[in-house]
């Protein structure tokens, strides 16, 4: 037996477990990702019932080593309103997802659990009294919270040097004809490279670039930069970049595209 512990984490994944019981898996900065068991959960009226996906959880935990047992929990905060709409749901998903391929079981990446939780917060704004957030908005944040945070988890995207040259990308605004090319084992190349999966122009390169930054890229009237096109090209950058660096592909990432596509 191991002692009681108190935890603060996001819940990433809950499923079945035996009869009444719960898996539950959690982001945290202690421990990284965990997975605890959540006796009685399926049971009417438990009162850890609400160990639920996308839940800050503050849980006391006990038992044995190689699986731990919820004593009893918080709920701190519900990010419910992302599945009020298919897309912010996707979008969640994503960041569940990837958080599960980037993060280590009992080890820690210092930041994760702050930037999904700001990412997550930022799903959930709304755009006025009433409204639903529009689907490019959507977009904008899932490809730029995938960026982030496959930099934090050591797979960022190298988008400021040429992958072949060692040249600077910088993007020539205006130039229309200058391309650089997508080689999902390197990075960027300069140039239209033959058989590479997308190939970006100057301004796409450069609203790329920008979602390095804590905000998104939006005008002086506060408009979100970029139109819905040219942020599914984004998205497929994001895409092939997974596929070529990480044990499997976001689930989530298409289903986002496909909700997209078909309004």
């Amino acid at each position: 037996m191991t002692p009681e512990k108190r935890l603060t984490g996001l819940s990433l994944k809950v499923g079945p477990l035996g009869e009444n019981d719960r898996l539950l898996t959690i982001l945290s900065d202690e421990e990284g990702i965990t997975r605890i068991a959540v006796p009685g959960a399926r049971r009417p009226r438990s009162n850890l019932s609400a160990a639920a996906p996308l839940t800050l959880l503050d849980l006391h935990i006990g038992g044995r080593s190689n699986l731990q047992r919820v004593r009893h929990l918080k709920v701190l905060h519900s990010f419910s309103k992302v599945g009020e709409q298919l897309e912010t749901l996707a979008a969640a998903q994503a960041l569940a997802e990837l958080s599960l391929l980037l993060v280590a079981g009992n080890d820690p990446l210092p930041g994760m659990l702050n930037t999904v939780l700001a990412h997550l917060e930022r799903l959930e704004e709304p755009e006025g009294k009433g409204c639903q957030v529009k689907p490019t908005n959507i977009l904008a944040k899932s490809v730029q919270a995938s960026v982030h945070l496959l930099a934090l988890g050591g797979y960022g995207l190298p988008i400021q040097k040429c992958c072949q040259s060692g040249l600077p990308l910088e993007p020539p605004i205006g130039e229309w004809e200058w391309r650089c090319s997508l080689i999902p084992e390197a990075g960027f190349a300069i140039g239209s490279v033959p058989n590479t999966p997308i190939q970006l122009n100057p301004s796409e390169l450069a609203l790329l670039q920008r979602l390095l930054q804590p905000n998104l890229p939006k005008r002086s009237n506060g408009e979100l930069m970029g139109p819905q096109n040219v942020w599914l090209r984004l998205l497929t950058v994001v895409e092939c970049w997974i596929e070529n660096h990480l044990p499997k592909n976001i689930s989530a990432l298409k289903m986002l595209r496909e909700s997209i596509l078909n309004k």
